[in-house]
């Protein structure tokens, strides 16, 4: 089944090369970037610390994806710097690097909301086993 699947995908991704406009290609490269910056702290943080939430990182994943796509949208596709205005000052940045510090902003409130209220954060369930050893 995996064999097919990954048949399926890489004709479906060798249709959309052949047959998209260009432009779409690289508006999606350019959201590629911003997208895959925010599977950051769910991986790297939720995988070597247990510190974040699950449900916090989910939150701050939306929010990072949410605001990511946004910015990118807001300049038309066409460039990734986003200028953040706070007050008087402009500061001119990376769009996923603005998104992956809301994300982590995000995960870090709701997980001490929902530590707050008392949720519990999930067991891990995999053993030495899971790992082949």
């Amino acid at each position: 089944m995996a064999k097919l699947a990954s048949l399926v995908v890489k004709f479906g991704a060798l249709a959309f090369i052949v047959l998209a406009p260009q432009k779409y290609a690289i508006q999606l490269q350019l959201l590629g970037g911003v997208w895959i910056l925010q599977t950051f702290p769910a991986i790297v943080v939720g995988l070597y610390s247990r510190w974040l939430h699950r449900w916090g990182l989910l939150a701050g994943w939306l929010a990072g994806m949410a605001l990511g796509t946004w910015m990118a949208a807001t300049l038309g596709f066409k460039g990734s710097v986003y200028a953040l205005h706070l007050g008087a000052t402009t500061i001119p940045g990376y769009a996923a690097l603005w998104a992956l510090l809301a994300n982590l902003g995000v995960a870090a409130v709701v997980t001490l909301v929902l530590r707050g209220l008392g949720t519990p954060a999930g067991a891990d369930h995999t053993s030495r086993e899971d790992y082949g050893e």
